[in-house]
């Protein structure tokens, strides 16, 4: 029985990739690539001549019995585009399935967007959640923003520059003025590390617009800013979801993280109106 090694690609630049990497490439009996293309580049400049299949959002189930002939012959190596495989790609559901079936899974160490973003940030680096790609509806990135208001860890996600503005209009909105980070094009001749408050990257980017891959920081909530909120602003905050449409349950779930509150808590502010105070 084969081995599926999870192998991390270079994110721009080519020579950001282990020797350990380069072994398993050669040696594999079968490479399995999010975009043959992309890992064609990467190949060719190696020298590598692996066979390749296409593993990627829109056939990993189809390509799954393909997969597994390969590895009761040999060796299979999971690459993405770069990074490492797993991270906002479908690579995780094949993972699953390989250990289901009693395969052998090696991940490798290896290159990625969020690490080097993150201590390239300036801000702290020992505990932090990473949340993948925000919501690209703005009220499920609105409500998902206020359901991390009291996180006191650093928050990390990726964006894409067309939606960039319009999140960080939604973190100062949900957060106030926090201090960010945007670290653009990493590793590659145009890299860049966009550091301040909100409005001062906001205003960066409003006459620059951003282009490449981007990692959002954020900074975490002060200890101060995640004070449980008196009923009166409880009370008022409900109210102005409410008259903005949005109904009982999803009002109360998102004033609930905005404030310490538990949720039915908040809900009861409405639907028993002489709840007590001093049980709310």
């Amino acid at each position: 029985m084969g081995t599926l090694y999870i192998v991390p690609t270079p994110i721009g630049n080519l020579e950001d990739i282990t020797l350990r990497a380069l072994r398993v490439l050669r040696e594999a009996a079968l490479i399995a690539a999010e975009d043959t293309r992309t890992t064609r580049v990467l190949l060719r400049h190696y020298d590598i001549s692996t066979p390749l299949t296409s593993y990627h959002e829109h056939n990993k189930l189809t390509k799954l019995d393909a997969i597994f002939d390969a590895l009761a012959q040999g060796d299979v190596a999971l690459v993405s585009d770069a990074g490492t495989p797993g991270i906002s790609d479908p690579g995780y559901e094949l993972v699953q399935a390989v250990i289901e079936r009693g395969f052998r899974v090696e991940p490798l160490p290896g290159p990625n967007a969020l690490l080097p973003a993150l201590v390239g940030s300036g801000l702290p680096a020992d505990q932090f959640v990473f949340l993948g790609f925000l919501p690209k509806k703005a009220k499920a990135r609105a409500d998902l923003l206020a359901s991390l208001a009291d996180e006191q860890r650093t928050l990390v996600t990726y964006e894409s520059p067309n939606r960039l503005l319009d999140t960080l209009a939604a973190i100062r909105e949900v957060f106030g003025e926090r201090p960010v980070c945007v670290a653009r094009e990493l590793t590659k001749i145009y890299e860049e590390f966009v550091r301040g408050s909100v409005s001062e990257v906001m205003a960066h980017y409003t006459a620059h617009p951003p282009r490449g891959e981007i990692v959002l920081v954020i900074g975490g909530a002060a200890p101060a800013d995640v004070a449980r909120w008196d009923e009166d602003r409880v009370r008022a905050a409900l109210s102005e979801r409410l008259e903005a449409g949005e109904s009982l349950s999803h009002a109360a779930k998102a004033v609930a993280a905005q404030s310490g509150w538990n949720r039915r808590d908040v809900y009861a502010l409405k639907t028993n109106p002489r709840k007590n105070r001093q049980n709310s």
